[in-house]
């Protein structure tokens, strides 16, 4: 429906929004943040996520801790958007899980606690949250704050890439790879290439220039040219130096 009217659609979920439809009103806040279909606006955003939030809606309390923690319509604050994905992981929400932990386990707006944050990856992974997967892998690949569990970590990174998640499948690559299955993991880091944002590109792209089988190291220049075309003039210059050296 967005994609073939944006504009109508938009207008449909504002009149549903204003009738008190908790979806719409959650829905309006992410157009309105995106600016699609209609005028972005983040501080308004952020008030229809705070109005359905506080109606029970728990993807917007999320969503209010993520303007809190990147300052979308909002002074950025840390500790104010631990407070609503804390709230929303209560609740059982894989994504409130999900961020919730990243704050955990990077310190920010909590104080560092690396068991609750591995805690909070292993539930949302057990709903089914891809992302969750590939760092619950991780903990478990490096032995991090549990048991190190290589078979376990194996199959928690093959779900996380078959889940989509393209950091989930550069990680099963990788596990892959170190198994001799190279052809297996060249399908998944073209899959985690065309999905992958800039900063993933830009760090993957040096991972892949060192790897042992040159047909993934070959692959180190897909990765450069898709950062090139996502990227600024400066991270565009940095590929390339990286890409030649």
């Amino acid at each position: 429906m967005l994609e073939e009217s944006p504009a109508r659609a938009a207008q449909a979920i504002l009149i549903a929004a204003k009738e008190g439809v908790l979806d719409a009103q959650a829905l309006l806040g992410q157009i309105l943040l995106d600016g699609l279909g209609i005028a972005q606006d983040q501080t308004l955003a952020l008030r229809w996520f705070e109005i359905a939030a506080n109606g029970g809606h728990l993807m917007a309390r999320n969503m209010l801790g993520r303007c809190h923690e990147h300052g979308w319509g909002c002074t950025a604050d840390t500790v104010v958007a631990a407070s609503h994905y804390r709230q929303a992981a209560d609740a059982g929400l894989d994504w409130g899980l999900y961020n919730y932990a990243n704050l955990l386990a990077t310190g920010r707006g909590v104080v560092e606690d690396q068991a609750q944050a591995l805690a909070c990856y292993r539930r949302a992974a057990e709903l089914g949250h891809a992302k969750s997967m590939n760092l619950l892998g991780r903990y478990l690949e490096e032995g991090r704050f549990c048991p190190a569990d290589p078979v376990a970590a194996f199959e928690w990174y093959r779900r996380s890439a078959e889940g989509g998640d393209f950091r989930g499948q550069f990680s099963y690559a990788a596990v892959l790879a170190d198994d001799g299955r190279v052809e297996e993991a060249l399908v998944w880091l073209r899959k985690a290439l065309v999905g992958g944002n800039l900063n993933f590109l830009r760090v993957a792209c040096k991972t892949l220039l060192n790897a042992t089988h040159p047909q993934i190291r070959g692959l180190a220049k897909d990765y450069h040219r898709r950062a090139m075309q996502l990227g600024d003039e400066r991270d565009v210059a940095e590929l390339v130096a990286v890409v030649k050296s």
